[in-house]
């Protein structure tokens, strides 16, 4: 599946914050979320690239830094005040750094730089845009997390599991906190996805690559647009039953003892 203009229009009028919206994931979601008809704000502290993702999606943009709590605040007033509403929070801005290794080479300040982007960052997001949805008495929050969030993986990334596990319990307790106000609060779970950061990664370590290829069922990594579909679907009312859920969009990682040959 790829660059397939979606037939359905689930998000006419809607707005949804997408933090990290430059690249990747978040670019492929801002494509697909507009295509459905929603407003879209596009948030990244990248101003080139977020600028470039909200011209090309006719949305807003607004420079953030999510680990900040009142530039997150103000990301969400900025869309309510522009569009209205806060429909959908899609908490996605994560990084994934070099440093980031084995818990015996990984050092304090490498783990406390992942943690305030992958997980402080969610619950910043989460935080601020709960009020408005409460107000409206609905609402859809998709966090990413990571299919390592379910696995334990021999090539570690010991704090980007750690924060990827901590969004995933995050998300199931807000699920179910907020289940009776009309909010559903979901963990999107990739597997490894054919974007700008994992290319970085993989191509300082072809050998660590190859390695984690093996054990996808499928024989490939994701593409954006693939996981962005899953976050249309978790956003619109065809997922209204699905809620406090770790949401696999893995090929079939998590299911597999052995691969196929």
């Amino acid at each position: 599946m790829t660059d397939q203009t979606p037939v359905c229009r689930r998000l006419v009028g809607r707005t949804a914050v997408i933090t990290g919206a430059g690249s990747g994931i978040g670019l492929a979601t801002a494509r697909r979320l507009a295509s459905e008809g929603a407003n879209v704000v596009c948030a990244d502290i990248d101003e080139t690239a977020g600028k470039a993702a909200a011209a090309e999606v006719g949305g807003l943009f607004v420079k953030v830094n999510v680990t900040d709590p009142d530039e997150v605040e103000a990301l969400f007033k900025a869309a309510f005040d522009t569009y209205g509403s806060v429909d959908i929070a899609f908490n996605n801005a994560g990084i994934s750094p070099p440093d980031d290794d084995s818990i015996l080479t990984t050092g304090l300040d490498a783990w406390k730089r992942v943690q305030e982007v992958n997980l402080t960052s969610v619950y910043l997001c989460c935080k601020a845009a709960l009020p408005y949805m409460q107000r409206q008495g609905k609402g859809s929050i998709i966090n990413t997390a990571s299919f390592v969030a379910r696995m334990g993986a021999a090539t570690s990334q010991i704090s980007y599991t750690a924060s990827k596990g901590g969004v995933l319990a995050m998300s199931r307790e807000l699920g179910v906190q907020f289940a009776r106000e009309g909010i559903r609060v979901n963990a999107l779970c990739p597997g490894p996805v054919n974007t700008p950061l994992l290319k970085e990664l993989f191509a300082k370590d072809p050998e660590r690559a190859a390695r984690r290829l093996v054990h996808v069922p499928v024989g490939r990594f994701a593409e954006p647009d693939e996981i962005a579909a899953a976050v249309a679907f978790l956003a619109s009312d065809d997922s209204s039953f699905v809620n406090a859920a770790d949401f696999l969009v893995d090929g079939g990682i998590a299911g597999a003892y052995v691969t196929p040959l």
